[in-house]
């Protein structure tokens, strides 16, 4: 596509100072105005050469010389500063019958000139209105370009994809098997409609794509019209409604008979819950245009056939505040939940991501698939891109999985904050609260394994970490596994109690994470003996989304129950807190020398670490050192487990 020619004002400046040049390089000839009394005493005294006579103007050429006394003397200075010699005039002619007569006595050639109205009108009037015409056209343009074309204010914004212009199939989807699955059923009516109508079957009129963003909503749709070889409308939920009432209907209309006239095809509708948000949550103060579009659309899903061959795709990460008039069957009848992949939906991203980059034989998708839980396809694409850009700026050949290990640490951790600089006695602290966490990461037979522990300040708050990594994908816990995690979580606050008989502020999201799990535990999933098998409160957090919704106005108990909550929860972290205390005692020896190998090589890899809690290591005591540990490398690793430090 061409690029759009923008208007400069240096165009006009460029223009202007052209016209300048040309004038003062070809500069016009001078007319000399004259009363037709000068004009006749002119006439009389020979100096008039010729004439030209018009309906109401006289014009012609004079001689300059020896006309000092025949005109007043400020004229004739005028008239010689343009030089000697020949000299253009013009007179408005008067009614002088005897005119021609003095022209012919005084052997002057004359010629008539017979004046065009037309030309006049043509000037007066036409000229004008062109020109306006042009500056309107030119605003119009101008307005269009910025506000999307007032006259076209309209119709519908929708991205229209062609097979080949989408570039995306099936294969270029992994870890969503089972997503794809379901589109395929989409696809093969698209291809073959009769295969499904010869037995009276009708396919779903709308397909709703469910998932956490970053999980391959849009890319699966896309997919679909990729392998359906049909075209694509895309659109956002958002574009619809315009600051004009009425505006979003009328695109909803404008998009639908697009899309009829090339059916065979697919409408997306990205980000649906800016369209189709319920209209139950604003009963007194909604918006009437959003209401309005969200019922324009709602008719002409019900308006069209299938038979046509329209499919109607949306995609949306919040599907609990969607109108329930979308989600009944005969509009969005069919819906498709795409969840963060598992480790081995994870491995086949990555697979797909690395196609294209330069990877170095230590790669092993397999282990980076195991250290990145809970992330999603896009979460993946910007991984595999952020450490071939470490591996472009260090100069490398290959990508290697030091690059790997450093994008995955700047991904959820943060920038690495180089130029902090920490007194000694913080360092230290520092030290001790991460080497509590891994001395009672390690010694939970339930709770994840630590891969590597960093006392190396990162993002904003971040001032070290303890990365853990989870054996395998898990979707239930159970009580002996949260109290494991609980564990952890206090392990480097009673870490600092035990070494300095005082504790920071270091252990803040610590603490709050420990004591939201410890009221989950009670309120959300049953487990204390106290308060029985009630559940007290409702999920905070959306379906698909982190963010929180708004919380309930009054809980739905008493103040009495809310005392023995409060109290069961002081209780759970309390024991919890005992059993880390008898943990760091039974193991203060290692946790004062992992201490000392962090504040020597600020990173403690596995290995290390490992070898650090073996039989092997000697007890510190105040006249022994600790052995030389092997060197931890220097790449960087990223917490999922402790970190806010």
């Amino acid at each position: 596509m061409e690029p759009r020619q923008q208007f400069s004002l240096w165009y006009i400046l460029a223009a202007v100072t052209a016209m300048l040049i040309f004038q003062s390089v070809f500069p016009p000839s001078h007319v000399e105005t004259l009363p037709y009394s000068d004009f006749k005493v002119l006439l009389k005294a020979g100096k008039v050469k010729n004439v030209t006579l018009g309906e109401g103007d006289i014009t012609g050429t004079l001689s300059t010389d020896g006309i000092e006394n025949l005109l007043p003397k400020q004229q004739v200075d005028e008239m010689l500063q343009q030089g000697k010699g020949d000299h253009a005039f013009s007179a408005v002619r008067v009614n002088d019958p005897n005119l021609v007569q003095e022209l012919e006595a005084a052997k002057v050639r004359f010629v008539g000139q017979a004046d065009n109205k037309w030309i006049g009108v043509l000037l007066s009037w036409i000229v004008p209105a062109l020109l306006f015409f042009a500056i309107w056209s030119f605003l119009i343009k101008r307005v269009g370009a910025s506000a999307g074309g007032m006259m076209e204010i309209g119709k519908s914004k929708a991205k229209v994809y062609m097979q080949k212009e989408t570039g995306v199939t099936f294969a270029d989807v992994a870890g969503i098997d089972e997503a794809k699955e379901e589109l395929a059923e989409i696809v093969n009516f698209l291809k073959d409609p009769q295969r499904y109508r010869r037995l009276g079957g009708k396919i779903p009129k709308g397909v709703l794509l469910l998932g956490a963003p970053g999980t391959g909503k849009t890319l699966l749709a896309k997919a679909v019209a990729g392998e359906a070889g049909v075209p694509f409308f895309s659109m956002s939920g958002s574009e619809f409604v315009e600051m004009f009432v009425g505006v979003g209907a009328a695109r909803v209309r404008d998009l639908f008979s697009q899309a009829e006239t090339k059916a065979p095809c697919i409408i997306f509708i990205d980000e649906l819950d800016a369209l189709g948000k319920t209209r139950a949550l604003n009963a007194v103060s909604g918006n009437d245009e959003r209401e309005q579009t969200l019922n324009q659309l709602l008719v002409q899903m019900d308006g069209f056939d299938t038979n046509k061959g329209v499919i109607i795709m949306a995609a949306t990460n919040r599907p609990e505040i969607l109108d329930p008039a979308l989600l009944r069957p005969g509009r969005f009848d069919r819906h498709v939940a795409l969840d963060r992949p598992d480790l081995k939906g994870r491995e086949q991203i990555l697979k797909v991501h690395v196609k294209n980059v330069v990877l170095a034989p230590t790669v092993e998708l397999t282990k980076l698939a195991a250290r990145t839980p809970g992330f999603a396809g896009a979460d993946l694409a910007n991984l595999v891109n952020e450490a071939a850009l470490l591996a472009a700026r260090k100069g490398k050949d290959a990508v290697d999985m030091t690059d790997f290990d450093e994008a995955l640490d700047r991904i959820v951790g943060g920038l690495e904050k180089k130029n902090r600089v920490m007194n000694p006695q913080e360092k230290e602290t520092i030290a001790y609260h991460e080497a509590g966490h891994a001395i009672v990461a390690e010694s939970r037979p339930r709770a994840d394994r630590v891969s590597k522990v960093s006392i190396i300040p990162r993002g904003v708050a971040a001032l070290g970490y303890t990365q853990q990594t989870p054996t395998e994908d898990r979707y239930l816990l159970k009580q002996s596994e949260l109290l494991d995690r609980l564990d952890v979580l206090l392990g480097g606050r009673m870490a600092e109690q035990l070494v300095y008989g005082d504790v920071s502020t270091g252990a803040q999201n610590d603490l709050q994470r420990a004591t939201d799990m410890a009221r989950q535990m009670i309120t959300q999933f049953g487990m204390s003996e106290q308060l029985g098998l009630a559940t007290y409160e409702d999920m905070r957090n959306p379906l698909f989304n982190d963010a929180g919704v708004m919380p309930r106005d009054r809980k739905e108990y008493s103040e009495e129950t809310a005392r023995t909550i409060d109290a069961e929860v002081r209780k759970i972290l309390g024991d919890a807190s005992q059993r880390v205390k008898q943990t760091l005692l039974a193991n203060r020896h290692k946790l004062d020398a992992l201490a000392k190998l962090l504040l020597e090589q600020e990173v403690v890899d596995r290995s290390t670490l490992e070898l650090l809690l073996s039989e092997k290591v000697t007890p510190l005591t105040s006249g022994k050192s600790h052995p030389a540990a092997p060197e931890a490398p220097n790449s960087r690793k990223v917490n999922h487990e402790n970190e806010g430090k």
